[in-house]
């Protein structure tokens, strides 16, 4: 009969058991692998903030709930004060809370509901291209208080243009304006609104632009909300007006451009001034300053007939600054005189002392002490040379006795092994018949061993 504990064992082989920790880790894993971002709109509820400063809160709809975290790190994106009971909509991504073995939505973003995805990505291309610096002001340039050549980018079909016209032709009838039609919405629109700008760079002649469109919804208004139009307006060298839709409207291209009008009619009001108020302003500008210009004339006469009948006669005033001249010539001559004879007479004492103190008997004093040192000095170099010599005479002499030469000179002699060249000093580092070499004084011999001997007796 099989034994049941058997057939347990046999099962378990086969199939795979899992630790409550290993599901849950392979659980999380499918969950953030399958749903790494998503959407999500639901009711919050629950809703605290610890001490961590993180948000932790339930969405909800009619059916089901799942629990939210959005850290802190992520709620600096926030426009608004989550509360219980408000619908949003927010992205994150699905993960497990291992200790309780939950799954949970950790947020990243997270708006009231209603705003849209056209919204989302407004916003998300502002803050990118915010941080890029597409909108700082120090990359606008100023618009030009009177240009002469102005583009119109619009619709030419639209009543943004005629308005726009209307506007210039009341307030500078004589301006240079250049439409360059272009849709404002629909497919195609951002191209044609690049290639404009593109254009408006080339021709190089412009003074000022306009882009200008009415007003719409957030999908009519895309284009001008699009990163591409956003780069060509940042990089367009021609002054430039964004006037896209109503007051509210602000799109991504009021915010590059050089100057945002609240409406296309504004924006024509902003570029022009109206010309014949220029004309009473220059009126009013030329009557003042022909007013001034005759007023300081008059002064500036008045205040030169003063000063002449104050003027004394200049033939007087020349004789008193001649008088005046000699006298201090005079002065200024016996000043110098004076002075003169001051220097002589220290001259003539420090010329006497000089000669009291005649260099040249201190010279012979001098010359003197430098012969008997010279004296001295040879004295000592010779009988510094003399000790030398000696010395070095005994050195050589030293050298000499330790100078091997010398000792081959006397019939001794050195024996090397070929080819080795090794010094021989026993008979038992050599063999019977080995070539040796006999080095003497005056040459070196090459020997062939016949027998050894060591100390007197053969060794055979």
């Amino acid at each position: 009969m099989n034994d049941p504990f058997d057939e347990f064992e046999e099962k378990d082989e086969i199939r795979k058991i899992y630790t409550v920790s290993e599901l849950t880790d392979q659980i999380k894993a499918l969950l953030e692998e399958t749903f790494p971002f998503i959407w999500i709109v639901g009711e919050i509820s629950n809703f605290r903030t610890p001490l961590s400063g993180h948000f932790y809160f339930t969405l909800k709809d009619a059916d089901s709930q799942i629990s939210a975290v959005m850290f802190r790190g992520q709620q600096r994106q926030l426009k608004f004060e989550p509360q219980d009971g408000m619908r949003v909509t927010a992205m994150g991504r699905l993960s497990v809370y291992e200790p309780r073995g939950s799954y949970q939505i950790i947020l990243e973003y997270m708006e009231p509901s209603g705003i849209g995805a056209l919204q989302i990505a407004f916003e998300k291309l502002k803050a990118r291209l915010a941080h890029e610096g597409l909108f700082e002001d120090q990359y606008k340039q100023t618009i030009p208080f009177l240009p002469q050549k102005i583009a119109l980018i619009t619709s030419p079909s639209g009543a943004v243009v005629h308005d726009i016209l209307n506007i210039f032709e009341r307030r500078y009838a004589n301006v240079d304006v250049r439409i360059l039609p272009v849709k404002v919405q629909g497919d195609g629109a951002e191209d044609e609104i690049v290639a404009a700008l593109d254009l408006l760079d080339q021709q190089a002649d412009f003074d000022a632009a306009i882009l200008a469109r009415g007003g719409g919804s957030l999908e009519d208004l895309q284009a001008f909300n699009s990163e591409s139009v956003a780069r060509a307006i940042y990089a367009c060298e021609v002054p430039l007006i964004s006037a896209v839709g109503h007051e509210t409207d602000y799109t991504i291209a009021d915010f590059v451009a050089d100057l945002r009008a609240s409406t296309p009619s504004a924006a024509a009001e902003l570029l022009l001034p109206v010309k014949k108020e220029l004309l009473q302003t220059v009126r009013t500008f030329s009557t003042d300053l022909h007013y001034r210009m005759i007023t300081r004339i008059e002064r500036l006469r008045h205040t030169l007939l003063d000063t002449a009948k104050r003027l004394a006669d200049p033939r007087k005033k020349s004789q008193d600054w001649r008088l005046r001249l000699d006298d201090l010539t005079a002065r200024l001559s016996r000043q110098i005189r004076q002075i003169l004879a001051r220097k002589n007479e220290r001259l003539q004492w420090r010329q006497d002392k000089l000669l009291m103190n005649s260099p040249l008997s201190r010279l012979e004093n001098f010359k003197a002490i430098i012969d008997k040192n010279f004296n001295k000095l040879f004295e000592l170099y010779n009988k510094d040379r003399q000790i030398n010599s000696a010395r070095l005479r005994e050195l050589n002499a030293r050298l000499d006795a330790l100078n091997p030469i010398a000792i081959l000179e006397r019939g001794y002699s050195i024996t090397r092994t070929v080819p080795q060249a090794k010094i021989v000093r026993d008979p038992e580092t050599v063999a019977v018949h080995q070539e040796l070499e006999v080095i003497v004084s005056r040459g070196a011999l090459i020997c062939r061993v016949k027998e050894k001997l060591k100390n007197g007796p053969k060794n055979i």
